[in-house]
């Protein structure tokens, strides 16, 4: 059971997981597969009902192709402009919309690989 002080802090840190697995176009039970643990284990991590483990805050900062600072929320946040896509990006995200759910999360993972090359 999770003391009540640190329970926001664990529904925080739940709540960026659902984000960041919902941006990489993964469901709970292919985030389960990839950090080994149960698609029930992810549930509950992402509710904050379940502390998240050093090793798993490890498999997960790897998943997602960024630190362990930046998933707990020690580092300062990036900011993401909040402007609107541009014509060709709306497009270009049209076209995503229509391809099937296994299509789309490829064509997300590309992405998320060329991203991660970049940024090295």
């Amino acid at each position: 059971m999770i003391k009540h002080e640190s329970r926001a802090y664990f529904r925080s840190l739940g709540a960026h997981v659902s984000v960041l697995r919902k941006s990489r176009g993964m469901t709970q039970a292919e985030l389960a597969r990839s950090i080994g643990v149960s698609q029930q284990a992810v549930f509950a991590y992402e509710l904050g009902d379940r502390r998240i483990s050093v090793l798993v805050l490890l498999k997960l900062s790897k998943v997602f192709g960024i630190s362990v600072e930046d998933l707990v929320g020690m580092s300062k946040p990036t900011r993401v402009p909040k402007g609107r896509l541009s014509p060709r990006a709306m497009r270009h995200a049209e076209r995503l919309q229509a391809l099937t759910k296994t299509q789309q999360r490829f064509v997300v993972r590309i992405i998320d690989v060329l991203e991660q090359s970049n940024s090295r």
